[in-house]
């Protein structure tokens, strides 16, 4: 019993230091409040626009389903399983642990210094700190502003009116899902170019929607077949893609 006892607290106090240096780590880290501002200069970049918030439900939706599906967690409990996956990488000799959190992705977007687990560590406490100075909704908003869609268009909504002609709020479930596909890799996941692949990626994404109660499968499959009409010419083409 006194082993026992003995173990118990030696882990607690563990767990405390552990806790007391992650926070004079986040502490140490850059401030992020001027991550909107980031995020306009990057559409600015990019002659684009911000969409007009809030994101729309079909889009928000598939892009946490698909990215993060514990994005409206606790903060804490939100980045554990980014932690856990750096640690993962440390124990098997560095590398991308891959899965990243949306803060996390939004993190490396706009404050993003180089690859290895140090980077990767920073950008998760830079997630973090995200999470704690922004409410959720804007969280998301920032990450689908400053994302890139393929063919020269960033931010969600130059890309819902680059390949389907519509505003963000008109967006279909088969539309978002190929939009919220596009975030993880735009060039592999083209629907341009890439077709089939695109579509591919568009089932996963609407699997992901049913594994979180969004869709039924009946609706899912009703999405995947409605075939996705693209009005979207590669820039500098006169050509159009139907």
């Amino acid at each position: 019993m006194r082993l026992a006892a003995l173990v118990a607290t030696v882990a607690a106090a563990a767990l405390v230091l552990a806790a007391g240096a992650g926070l004079l780590y986040l502490r140490s880290l850059p401030s992020v409040a001027d991550a909107p501002v980031r995020v306009a200069a990057t559409l600015l970049k990019h002659h684009s626009a911000p969409g007009r918030p809030p994101v729309p439900e079909k889009l928000a939706a598939a892009v946490v389903s698909v990215e993060d599906e514990h994005f409206y967690s606790n903060t804490f409990v939100n980045v554990a399983s980014g932690v856990g996956r750096a640690a993962l990488a440390a124990l098997h000799g560095g590398g991308d642990p891959g899965g990243s959190t949306i803060p996390q992705q939004l993190a490396k977007e706009l404050y993003g210094s180089g690859s290895g687990l140090a980077s990767e560590i920073r950008d998760l406490g830079l997630g973090m700190r995200i999470s704690m100075a922004f409410p959720r909704s804007e969280v998301l908003r920032m990450y689908l502003d400053a994302g890139y869609y393929g063919n020269g268009y960033w931010g969600y909504a130059a890309a819902a009116r680059a390949y389907f002609g519509v505003s963000p709020r008109r967006l279909t479930w088969a539309e978002a899902t190929l939009l919220a596909g596009l975030l993880q890799a735009p060039s592999a996941y083209d629907p341009l170019h890439h077709y089939a692949l695109a579509r591919e990626r568009q089932r996963h994404v609407l699997d992901q929607l049913v594994a979180n109660g969004h869709l039924t499968p009946a609706q899912a499959a009703a999405a995947y077949r409605s075939g996705l009409p693209l009005t979207a010419a590669r820039p500098g083409s006169d050509a159009a893609v139907r």
